[in-house]
């Protein structure tokens, strides 16, 4: 079977998806606007269906892969909402300290993609941990709809010291050699940012189209950054001409890359949002940046 694009799909109706995944609409509210520019309920629900994530026909590495060693690690978080429980993946057999690499999940909490991220990141020879942010109000709850309503039940000032908490706890693993980088993607690109600014002593950051921070906290960050941003993502890349400036006036060392004709998500092979040549690419950059930065 064709695997569908966002090529497939008109700008409206991707840009409603986007409304739609990010909070801005309920199910309801995306498929009745849908329907008036498809022309049917019956057409409306298809294409949802169509735009919606396929976790087990994207997965790369499985979950018993043995290659890899797997375990669920929980930790302290004492500022935060007390506990973070979070997935901890390596490169099974691996001798000495590994470079490690917090990853950060999108707007629904730690579902199977961001487990499978994971899992690559082990595979690349790296110690990867993927907190859940919803674990105090239960876990991913294993449905998209359900765990967006509940990721608006979060304390954010609770939930980003739960990540800070988790960058500690990674950077202090026997397993590891300390040096510690992040990665995340939308939401958990923004948690990236955030994190660049908050821990002086981290050592790389790859936001994927990610918020972000406060242009007064800029100048906080000493991590280098490796900056991925779709080209048509509006929402996103209203604040990267800000973002920029400030960091060329701190002098903070960064990259970044605009890949054209990509939309928000473009990484995640789940969807039909996926760019698989844009995705090849941004990844191979990424896990080059982190055996530069991390070793």
């Amino acid at each position: 079977m064709t695997r569908l694009t966002a090529q497939d799909f008109s700008p409206e109706i991707l840009r409603l998806f986007d409304h739609y995944v990010h909070g801005g609409l309920s199910r309801r509210g995306f498929l009745d606007q849908a329907q008036r520019a498809l022309g049917s309920a019956a057409a409306a629900t298809a294409t949802l269906a169509a735009l919606s994530p396929r976790f087990a026909a994207a997965q790369q590495v499985k979950p018993d892969d043995a290659r890899i060693s797997t375990r669920w690690l929980e930790i302290d978080s004492p500022q935060g909402n007390g506990r973070v429980r979070g997935y901890l993946a390596r490169p099974a057999g691996a001798k000495g300290r590994l470079p490690s690499v917090l990853v950060v999940h999108e707007n629904r909490g730690l579902n199977p993609h961001i487990e499978d991220i994971t899992r690559r990141l082990a595979l690349d020879g790296f110690l990867a941990y993927a907190p859940d942010a919803l674990f105090n109000l239960g876990g991913y709850p294993g449905d998209e709809d359900k765990a967006r309503e509940l990721f608006g039940k979060l304390d954010a000032g609770k939930t980003r010291a739960d990540f800070v908490a988790a960058a500690r706890a990674l950077q202090a693993l026997p397993e590891g050699n300390g040096r510690v980088g992040v990665v995340g993607f939308c939401f958990g690109g923004g948690i990236a940012n955030y994190l660049a600014t908050q821990l002086p002593d981290l050592a790389a950051a790859v936001p994927f189209y990610g918020g972000q921070p406060p242009v007064e906290e800029v100048a906080k960050i000493k991590a280098p950054l490796l900056i991925h941003y779709a080209a048509q993502d509006e929402r996103i890349n209203a604040g990267w001409p800000k973002y920029e400036a400030a960091l060329k006036a701190a002098g903070v060392p960064f990259e970044a890359h605009i890949y054209a004709g990509t939309q928000h998500g473009f990484n995640n092979d789940t969807t039909p949002r996926f760019d698989a040549e844009a995705a090849k690419l941004a990844w191979q950059r990424t896990v080059d940046f982190f055996k530069a930065k991390l070793a």
